[in-house]
């Protein structure tokens, strides 16, 4: 599908063939990205899921969970086998991914890393996650998204 907005993230699922639709909207700087991604398009919080990087320079994995939740390190951590995973520090992610903060997709990052989709993605029918630029969201059926990213798919929510 030819895209107007051509991110890492949209050629890689050009490639591949991977039906998707992108999604526009205005964006401010320095915002809660995700929710405020749901709160301009209208969805619900639960269906627009983030992408954050955890780990450091020696180990990384990616967490996608829906806006509206918090992501549990001990969860992700005991998903991907790992004793402990925090937050990657901004600039590490940014490296890393290819992506800047609020804008990292969970496609054509820099570099393949251990994906972890939270469970919750399965109760609909399409998600939105991150086009690989701020203000662009992908909207993709999970399958799809966990098919893409060889993806385990694990219950990652806080309590």
């Amino acid at each position: 599908m030819g895209t107007v907005a051509i991110t890492p993230a949209t050629l890689a699922l050009d490639s591949l063939g991977i039906s998707y639709t992108l999604h526009k909207y205005d964006s401010v700087a320095g915002s809660g990205f995700g929710k405020e991604a749901a709160n301009s398009m209208n969805l619900d919080e639960n269906q627009v899921f983030k992408t954050i990087i955890f780990g450091d320079k020696n180990i990384a994995a990616v967490g996608i969970a829906p806006v509206s939740q918090k992501i549990s390190t001990k969860k992700l951590a005991a998903a991907v086998s790992l004793r402990s995973l925090e937050p990657m520090d901004a600039a590490i992610a940014q490296r890393l991914t290819g992506y800047v903060v609020g804008g990292i997709s969970p496609f054509g990052q820099k570099k393949t890393l251990t994906t972890v989709v939270d469970a919750s993605a399965h109760l609909f029918e399409n998600i939105y996650v991150s086009g690989g630029r701020r203000g662009l969201e992908i909207c993709i059926s999970p399958a799809d998204l966990i098919r893409v990213l060889g993806a385990i798919t694990a219950e990652i929510q806080s309590e």
